[in-house]
């Protein structure tokens, strides 16, 4: 299985790039990060006129993962245990944001994951990086599909 993955930086307008890299490298699964678009405003029919299956996570203009497929998802995981939100006002609700969107596919389970930048050490920021970083190793640890 080939698989790649990319920060696309806004789907919509690198479609056409995003369908000659699978093609041009017959990839069997890519990884999109910052796709930067709701889940209802997807380009996915240029995808799927492809013959591929577009799995997505997005909720606003930010962030934003998915993957695209040449076969479909066994099962799709939106986010994983433990996995932290963030806003900038601390008193705010801590929402998760697009950033982790997995999938099972040819039975193995893979992951788009569009990790928080840490800013500056003395940031908020760069906790929530550290945490989303802890908690998804933890989720990645107590699933791993062989040990070595």
């Amino acid at each position: 299985m080939r698989i790649a993955t990319w920060n696309i930086n806004s789907v919509r307008t690198r479609t056409q790039r995003a369908l000659d890299l699978i093609s041009k490298h017959d990839i069997d699964v890519l990884c999109l990060q910052e796709t930067k678009v709701k889940d209802d405003k997807f380009p996915r029919e240029s995808f799927e006129e492809a013959g591929l299956h577009v799995t997505c996570h997005g909720l606003n203009q930010w962030n934003g993962v998915a993957i695209v497929s040449t076969d479909a998802p066994e099962e799709v995981f939106v986010g994983f245990p433990g996995q932290p939100g963030f806003a900038k006002d601390p008193d705010k609700p801590q929402d998760r944001e697009a950033r982790a969107l997995g999938a099972r596919i040819r039975g193995v389970e893979m992951w788009s994951l569009y990790v928080p930048n840490g800013r500056e050490i003395t940031d908020r920021h760069y906790d929530y990086k550290l945490d989303f970083l802890y908690h998804l190793a933890h989720y990645a640890e107590n699933n791993a599909q062989s040990k070595l």
